[in-house]
Order: C-alpha cells, then structure tokens, then sequence
C-alpha cells in the first residue's frame, strides 16, 4: 500500500460567482419602490498552504479533484447572496506547483507559505447596483462570473540541509538513526528505503535536518531504479554527502567506482555542480572495511574530498561528522542574502494602454477583441435579456471598442467576436451613434439586438451591397 507521494496531478476548481439579481420592491402605497435586487456572493478560492505537519501528497493522489464552493445569488430587498467558502489545501514544506506544460507557478518554502491555485468567480451585481440617472429601474442584473478551473502538478522537493547519496545497502539510513531521532527501516537487502527519510541533528549550537535518497544505481537520472523518482530532494540541501560502503559483498564494486557512478548520475541530473561534497567511509566496524578505508581515503584526500570514517552500528566517528556538517550547514546559511522585506511595487498603466485590443481573424473573418474587461462584461450578461445586452453595447461604447473597430476597418455588418477562439461571443457590428437609455423601448428590450447572422450570409449581403452601388453608378452616369 502506497504511503508516501511526492507528486500528483491536481484538478482544481474554484467556486462561480452568485447571479445578481433583478427585482422591484413592491410594497403597499409605494407602488413605485424602484429596483432593490442585491448582489451576488463571490466564489470560494482554491489556495495551497503549507503546513509543517504535512509531510507526503498522499491525500491528493487518492482525491485528486478538488472544488470550491460557489457564491449564492442575491435576492430581493436588497439582500446580497452568501460568499462560497475557501477550499484550503494543506501541503508540505517545499511543494512546488507546476502547470501542465512543466513551467513553475509557486515554489511553496516555509510554514504558512500560500498560493491561491484558482481565484473564485465575482458575484453578478443585482439591479439595485446598476440603477443610475438615465436607467433607474434596470430590468436585468449581471451573471456571476465561472471560477477559475485548472490542472496543476505538486512536486515535493524535501527542505533539508544535509542530503545522504550512495548505492542501496550502504548505510544511509542507519547513519541517519544514529545521528538523529528518525527511525527508518533498516534490513541487509538493497532497497529497504522506498521514501526519503528526514531527520533533525543538533551539533552544538547548531540545528539541522538531514534527509537520504532510496539508493542509486547507474541510469538513475534517465529513470533507472528509485533514483530519478527522488533525486529532487537533494536540490535544496546545502551539502552532499557520498555515503560509501567499505564492506560490500559484490566482486566487480568499490568505494572508489562507487563514488564516481553516483558523481556522474548528480552531473547527469544537474543543477547540483555547486554543493560542497563529504565523503564518509562506512562499515569500518568490519574488519575488511577498516583495511579498505585505510587504503582509499589518501586517493579521496587527493581528489580534494572531506574525508570521514564512520560506523553506524559502533557509533564511532559520529561526533566528528556531525560537527563538520554543522559547520558547513552554518556556513552556507551565513552565505544566503538575507529576505529583504515585501515591498509594494505600483505598476501605473501607460497613457495610450486601452486595456484591449482588436484584432481581424482572416481565417474566421471576424474582428476579434481581446481584454480582461470586455471578456469579463461579456461573461458577466445575460444574452437572453435584451436589455443586458444593450448595457453590454453600452459599456464597450465608453470603454472605446467601437472607435477601435472603426479604425481596425469593420464596417456595418461585419463579424466581431470578443474572447479567445474556444470561448468567443460572436455577432453582427452595428455601429451607433448614441447610447444609453434612450435606446430602449419595453422593458428588457433593446433595438440594437439583432440575430447575430453567419459569415456566409455576411459576405453575400456585402457582395449583393457591393452590387447594388455599382447600378446605382452606372445607371446614374450615361457613359
């Protein structure tokens, strides 16, 4: 049975905003009370956190889809729908988030560190809201708007100071119960350690944690044994070091071979040519290791490696290691910059930024706008209330979109569409003159909505214009 997971696929979806809502308060003797639909309630957010009790992914390797609650919708007498509540998602210190194509989002460091992996859906503003000098009784409210929904990838990249390398069955995991509280699971046969084990060393003053790798083979960083599964959680440490076995059973091995394998499977993997580097000669309690080490460290010494001896099951040599890992761990934490304080940064927007564009898809041939407000008003109205669709036309018009379109060269008929191609709204320009409430006529109607007609039909219609003109010329001019 699984017990550790250190990366999952996570599907996640924030809550969708409540709708406004389009009411008009009727009470006796007040026979105009004027509109009072209230707002609605803002969608619950995703948001990762970390917490130092988490140590594995499990939980979402076996629920991988996860939801927030959606906001409620408003009401009348100007009651604003209930907030969905936030999905927080617990996990452990050093989970980085990845989108699906491999670019990281969040590198989640320190108890408490939070992402917010998909923001919830704003509330639709009800009638009430929307009331104004020209429009007093709106008889149309917003949509809420969708909460975001994405697939992310969580990898667990262990937080430690010290990581233990070497091949399976060298000691590292009993060099890590002797020099800390950890108990792993010990046994005489290659890869008794199926997970990273952690452990806390106190050397003096100083604290540190220690973690080891399930051994490594040759091809580990091509995927070969357990290796390429957990070599990531060595990438934080501020030391390696090389555990060799001095007493090992197999003919066609020694430390030495032994140590230039692993050295190349961490060049093959990269990003670690900068870790200082111990090497610790274990098993020395056997005689035939004490006799090895004796002869392999003054080669070691040569190639520029700390050189320590060490025996998990006699406890000698344990002191001197421990201390000179703390050393090199207070160094490297003396050498990181220190976390300057959060600092606002105020990005103003340049003079001529419209905050959308305009676009002509030759392919679909269609004007296609593109912005984070018109995309947002788009997916905020209700296209089966006239009305809603006129205060749409009306807040493109003063955000500027029908100056742009006459200047891209649209013409009266002509397609636009506002979003991406998989998510547009799609219909026929008609350029006008005046907006606002004067254009209405009953009640949740507006005369500028017209069915939106396809390309085909456009371009006959431009065609037969294009027709009718040239006899209007020619029947005008006699030569």
């Amino acid at each position: 049975m699984t017990t550790f997971v250190d990366r999952v696929e996570l599907h996640v979806a924030a809550g969708n905003g409540g709708h406004g809502c389009a009411s008009v308060h009727r009470e006796k003797f007040k026979p105009l009370g004027g509109p009072d639909g209230g707002n609605g309630g803002r969608g619950g957010d995703v948001i990762l956190v970390v917490d130092q009790s988490v140590t594995t992914l499990l939980e979402y390797h076996h629920s991988p889809h996860r939801k927030a609650t959606n906001g409620q919708p408003g009401a009348g007498d100007n009651r604003s729908g209930k907030d969905g509540q936030d999905l927080v998602l617990t996990v452990p210190d050093g989970t980085v988030v990845l989108d699906k194509q491999g670019n990281v989002l969040a590198d989640l460091v320190g108890e408490g560190t939070t992402f917010i992996a998909g923001q919830g859906g704003r509330g639709g503003l009800g009638n009430a809201a929307l009331a104004s000098a020209r429009r007093k009784a709106p008889g149309f409210a917003l949509l809420g708007e969708p909460g975001e929904a994405r697939d992310i990838v969580l990898e667990l990249k262990t937080v430690a100071d010290v990581a233990l390398v070497g091949y399976p069955s060298a000691g590292k995991s009993s060099l890590i119960s002797v020099l800390s509280a950890a108990k792993p699971k010990i046994a005489d046969y290659p890869f008794t350690t199926l997970v990273p084990n952690l452990g806390v060393v106190t050397a003096g003053s100083t604290v540190y944690t220690i973690a080891d790798v399930p051994g490594l083979i040759p091809g580990a960083s091509q995927g070969r044994g357990l290796g390429l599964e957990f070599l990531r959680h060595v990438e934080r440490c501020s030391v390696l070091v090389h555990v060799l076995d001095t007493a090992t059973l197999e003919s066609d091995r020694d430390p030495v071979s032994d140590l230039d394998v692993i050295e190349e499977e961490l060049k093959q993997y990269g990003g670690l040519e900068d870790r200082p580097r111990i090497v610790v000669l274990n098993k020395i309690d056997i005689p035939d290791g004490q006799d090895l080490a004796d002869m392999i460290r003054p080669d070691l010494e040569a190639r520029g490696y700390q050189v320590y001896e060490a025996s998990a099951v006699a406890r000698t040599g344990l002191k001197e290691l421990s201390f000179a890992l703390a050393d090199i761990v207070s160094k490297a934490r003396a050498a990181k910059p220190k976390e300057e304080a959060t600092r606002i940064v105020i990005r103003p927007k340049a003079v001529d930024d419209t905050g959308f564009t305009v676009v002509y898809d030759e392919t679909e041939e269609v004007y296609r706008v593109r912005g984070e407000k018109p995309e947002r008003w788009v997916r905020q109205t209700d296209f089966n209330n006239d009305e809603a669709v006129g205060y749409l036309a009306d807040r493109l018009n003063r955000l500027g979109v029908e100056d742009a379109l006459m200047k891209a060269g649209a013409r009266a008929g002509d397609g636009v569409a506002i979003g991406s191609e998989e998510n547009a709204v799609v219909f026929d320009w008609e350029p006008t003159m005046m907006a606002g409430a004067e254009m209405l006529g009953r009640r949740g109607e507006d005369h500028r909505l017209e069915a939106p007609r396809p390309a085909a039909q456009r371009r006959r219609d431009r065609d037969a214009e294009r027709d009718d003109a040239q006899r209007e010329f020619d029947d005008f001019n006699p030569f």
